[in-house]
Order: structure tokens, then C-alpha cells, then sequence
């Protein structure tokens, strides 16, 4: 495993796709930044990361499209899927070094929290919250999205795919939350909706509201998401 995640962390900065990622997304919301919270004096950040977890849809799918995907064009699959390594150890390196490429970023936004402190401070349990939400999130997304690549040689088809779903699991909610409030959506089903709401367990950590089922339930999604990718890999050995 630790083999695959230096080889594929450090194809993300031997290509372009770790560049145009952290360039892209640290740039849009350094702008947020500088608007709302230094022109508009704010001393919180629960804003920026609200944006950030918009943004996230967006610029996911452009880690983690060729997770699998470049590899299966490329044929280089069959190097890895030959090695001596086993298919969980091959999908767990992925994940990882997608998830140590989006930890470099969330690293550059410490800066955020120490301008606060020089202009005179923040909250530092919504600080902390919001981090916690951000990382738990970002886990489950570069989980689905790896998932989605293990499903196709396209990595335009794989970004489009984890797109699709990321909306999907947006706009949920609001849905649930509509179709509720106009009577039409039973209490129970809309229970099995806020229960697997990926928004609406962000929006609880941010409170400070860190519930273990919370924990567990953004674990379970990275856990789910690898097996069947795991699954996916074993496959294609077989085959």
C-alpha cells in the first residue's frame, strides 16, 4: 500500500491534475476570503466553509477522475493488479494519496484562521468544527469518486459520474425537505433522507454538535465506497 500511494501521490504533482486542483480551489476561495471576511471585517469563517463545501462538488471530481481510470487507458492496470499487493491494499493507497493531495490544500487554508487571529480572533470550536466537517466530507466524496473511476477507462465519464452523484446528494435534502413540507413525503422516508444526509450531518458539526453516530456514519460512508471499489478491482483481477 505504501508503495501505490508514493507512486500515485506523486503523479499528482508530476502531472498537472495536483496543480490545476490546489491552484483552482485555493484560489476561488482565497477570493471568498478576502471578500467577506477582510473587506467585510467577518471574523468568522463558517461562511468560507459553507463555500468551500460547494466548491468541493466541483473540484472533487477533477482528484480523483484518474485515480483508476488513467490507469486502465494507459494499461498500466495490469502492472498493479499483477503485483503482490492485495486489492484492498491497491485501493487503499489510491484513496489515500487523493486524500493527502486535498490534506495539502486544507493545509494552505490555515492561513485563514491566522489572519483572524491577527485582526483580532475567531471561534475556535467552529474553527475546529468546521475543519472536522470539511476533512469527514471530503473523505466520503474522494471515496465516491474513486469508486466512480474504478468504473470506467474515461476520465471525463468518471468526473462527470462523481458529479452527477455529489448534486445528486445535494440537492437531496431540499428535495426531501420540499416534497415534506408539501405533505407528500411520508415522516419515516423523510427520516431515511436527513438520516443519510451528508449536508445535514456537516451542518451538526459546525454547531459543535460532534455526535459519535456522526463519526461513525461519515466512516461508514469511506468504508462502503472502498469495498465496493475494492470488489470492482477484485473483479478485473479474476477476469
Amino acid at each position: 500500500m505504501q508503495a501505490i500511494f508514493k507512486r500515485d501521490f506523486g503523479a499528482y504533482f508530476t502531472s498537472a491534475i495536483g496543480y490545476v486542483y490546489i491552484s483552482s480551489y485555493i484560489l476561488v476561495l482565497n477570493l471568498y476570503f478576502y471578500l467577506v471576511n477582510i473587506l467585510g471585517a467577518s471574523m468568522s469563517l463558517a461562511g468560507i466553509f459553507s463555500f468551500m463545501l460547494l466548491v468541493m462538488m466541483f473540484v472533487t471530481p477533477i482528484l480523483t477522475m484518474r485515480v483508476f481510470s488513467e490507469d486502465f487507458k494507459q494499461k498500466t492496470d495490469q502492472l498493479l493488479l499483477t503485483a503482490p499487493v492485495t486489492s484492498t491494499a491497491i485501493v487503499l493507497g489510491k484513496f489515500f494519496s487523493s486524500l493527502a493531495v486535498f490534506g495539502c490544500l486544507l493545509a494552505l487554508t490555515i492561513l485563514w484562521p491566522i489572519a483572524l487571529y491577527i485582526f483580532g480572533g475567531f471561534n475556535l470550536d467552529e474553527v475546529v468544527g468546521n475543519y472536522i466537517g470539511i476533512i469527514s466530507i471530503g473523505a466520503a466524496y474522494i471515496s465516491i469518486g474513486v469508486f466512480v473511476s474504478a468504473m470506467t477507462e474515461n476520465q471525463v465519464i468518471a468526473a462527470i459520474g462523481s458529479l452527477a452523484i455529489f448534486i445528486a446528494l445535494y440537492i437531496l435534502e431540499i428535495v426531501a425537505l420540499f416534497f415534506y413540507a408539501s405533505g407528500v413525503l411520508p415522516t419515516f422516508i423523510m427520516r431515511i433522507f436527513m438520516f443519510i444526509s451528508i449536508f445535514g450531518r456537516y451542518s451538526d458539526i459546525t454547531r459543535g454538535l460532534l455526535a459519535l453516530d456522526t463519526i461513525v456514519f461519515f466512516v461508514s460512508v469511506c468504508a462502503f465506497f472502498l469495498f465496493l471499489t475494492t470488489r470492482v478491482i477484485e473483479k478485473r483481477r479474476k477476469g
